[in-house]
């Protein structure tokens, strides 16, 4: 009878730590910053998703409660109020913070680093490994 207590309360600490990681809902976006315009809000949140948080780095400003996000998330507001669509805010943006401001940068020739990294630490990886396996195999 103990085993069954004891399994039933790791099944329900594990169900609890699934509930809290899969349900992170926070968002950063004040109720003062929202736009009476759900279309124009709507972009804005989308803008908002896909820009980094200059203090927090790998949060949008979207989720961020930092004060430099806020000012961010206001700024965009005020664009989109002005007329401007997304590609001229993006453009705005990285042409006063650069291309690390955008959470997916363009691939272009000074980001080529950036989105080929990966692979080839990828590739190198695969290298050691098989380096490994065959020095093991000569060692037995």
């Amino acid at each position: 009878m103990e085993k069954t207590k004891k399994i039933k309360v790791g099944l329900f600490h594990f169900l609890i730590f699934l509930i809290l990681f899969f349900n992170n809902q926070s968002v950063g976006v004040e109720p003062n910053e929202v736009l009476k315009n759900n279309k124009l809000e709507k972009v804005a949140r989308e803008i908002s998703k896909n820009i980094r948080c200059m203090v927090c780095q790998n949060q949008s400003i979207d989720d961020s409660n930092a004060p430099l996000a806020k000012d961010l998330r206001i700024l965009i507001r005020e664009k989109l109020m002005e007329g401007k669509n997304p590609d001229q805010i993006y453009k705005f943006l990285t042409d006063r913070y650069g291309d690390f401001i955008l959470l997916k940068p363009a691939f272009k020739l000074n980001t080529l680093a950036l989105w080929l990294s990966p692979f080839l630490f990828f590739i190198i990886g695969i290298f050691i490994i098989f380096k490994q396996n065959l020095m093991s195999k000569k060692k037995n």
